[in-house]
């Protein structure tokens, strides 16, 4: 259960990723930038606060040793006017200190406690400190007109801007531009290295759906540059192997489909026993098709594009020449049903699977072919009655020269009709689905994604547009 937790949690912190080479790289380069700034204003504030406080102190010793100096040298019966004077023109109010003063210590910063220490250092141990005196905010210390009278005693509170770093968010804005700057040039340097992969991320999905590609461009930064020169040079290769593969599929067929094209021909002319030429007849259309198999296999996925089908007309085309030639075949499909496909490949898939069920189920019970659409698919489904296949061999059923000697009789064929389907319906974004039918037998469905009919959505705009056009 441990374990189950633990990768629950690794999934949802995967989930929080982006996923994308440009937002991970933009996001690590802008987390070291943030450290990095982050780290420079810590030690920038490490070494510039003992300076700061010794100004500051510097400045408040100086303003309490002058203050003492009017209070002693004034006459004592001027001194309330002196302290007026302070108070308006330098904003600097000193009170007499008493012993219920209520006071509020400062707060435990590093810089307090340096500026603190500077002027304790300067003025005598008996220096006291606040940031409140009874009511009054500011920055308190208190002196004695004579160091060892503590009977005569002041505070004396200067104001706040005197103290404070007035250019704390002048530096927090230069800083935060200078990050913003950095960042924006990251993003431009990631965006510049992940543009040529996203190219080539799709050029190598082009190849891989049986398209050929555009030339990439063979400049940039040299590992790019070298990356799109290896992709080009393996596109070349692949679209001219499949060329000669073309090339040397059709003179197979066309080496070995003439020979038995003459042999059929002999053979009927021969005179031998009509059973004795049905049976080396049919053996030769046998071979013809298990020749076709291996051709439909060797060409691969059709170069033919997607577009919006009718699988209830292509059902329907598909099966009318089995029932012209006899065979029992049940259709049940809908007035329509579109699907993004390309039309000869399902057909050819769906003859496949047809074949398939005559072959291994006989011609003696009928087969169900229906078109539904379920889950946001839609489904060509060929049900037959024989004897099926095992669950546990579905999946080795797909691949290729693959036979079922125990559960069917029929031990023809060579074994790639399934897997020719298999592979058009992988090409299709589909699946073909196997499992056994109910009262025995095999359903063989194509699940295909659902799709507009063509046109329709240039039919619903001009019908929208009409109605907004009706006064």
């Amino acid at each position: 259960m441990a374990r189950s937790g633990e990768g629950t949690s690794g999934a949802s912190r995967t989930r929080l990723l982006p996923s994308t080479l440009l937002w991970q790289t933009f996001l690590l380069v802008a987390l070291l930038l943030v450290v990095a700034l982050g780290s420079w204003v810590q030690i920038f504030r490490y070494f510039q606060e003992p300076a700061r406080a010794r100004d500051v102190a510097q400045m408040v010793v100086s303003v309490i040793n002058l203050t003492r100096t009017a209070l002693i040298n004034a006459d004592f019966d001027r001194r309330m006017d002196l302290l007026i004077d302070l108070a308006a023109l330098e904003g600097i109010r000193i009170y007499p200190a008493e012993a219920t003063d209520e006071l509020a210590p400062l707060a435990d910063t590093r810089p307090l406690r340096l500026l603190t220490a500077d002027v304790r250092r300067q003025l005598g141990d008996h220096t006291r400190f606040a940031s409140r005196w009874k009511t009054l905010e500011g920055f308190w210390v208190s002196f004695r007109l004579d160091p060892d009278d503590a009977n005569d005693e002041y505070w004396v509170m200067l104001p706040p801007e005197r103290i404070e770093n007035p250019d704390d968010f002048g530096w927090l804005g230069w800083g935060g531009g200078a990050l913003l700057a950095a960042l924006l040039g990251a993003f431009l340097i990631v965006a510049r290295v992940s543009a040529p992969l996203r190219q080539l991320a799709r050029a190598a999905r082009m190849v891989g759906s049986g398209e050929r590609p555009p030339p990439q461009p063979e400049s940039g930064p040299q590992e790019i540059a070298l990356v799109a020169r290896a992709f080009n040079q393996m596109a070349g290769n692949l679209a001219r192997m499949d060329e000669d593969r073309a090339l040397i599929l059709a003179g197979v067929s066309h080496d070995l489909r003439t020979p038995l094209a003459r042999l059929r021909l002999g053979i009927e002319m021969s005179g031998a026993p009509d059973d004795e030429v049905t049976a080396m007849v049919a053996d030769i259309d046998e071979m013809d098709r298990i020749i076709g198999q291996f051709l439909d296999f060797g060409r691969g996925d059709a170069q033919e594009p997607a577009a919006a089908i009718d699988l209830a007309t292509l059902a329907r085309e598909v099966t009318e020449p089995y029932r012209l030639r006899g065979v029992d075949l049940r259709l049940e499909v809908p007035e329509s049903l579109f699907a993004q496909a390309r039309a000869l490949s399902i057909r050819r898939a769906l003859a496949n699977l047809i074949d398939n069920a005559l072959r291994y189920a006989g011609g003696n019970d009928p087969l169900e072919v229906s078109v539904c659409s379920e889950g946001g698919h839609a489904r060509i489904e060929v049900a037959d009655h024989g004897p099926g296949i095992p669950e546990n061999e579905i999946e080795r059923m797909r691949q290729p020269f693959t036979r079922l000697e125990k559960a069917r009789s029929n031990t023809k064929g060579a074994g790639l009709g399934l897997a020719i389907v298999d592979r058009v319906m992988r090409a299709h974004h589909g699946r073909l689905e196997l499992s056994p039918r109910e009262g025995g037998g095999l359903r063989a469905a194509l699940c295909l994604p659902l799709a507009a009919p063509s046109g329709e959505q240039d039919r619903m705009r001009r019908s929208a547009q009409s109605e907004q056009d009706r006064p």
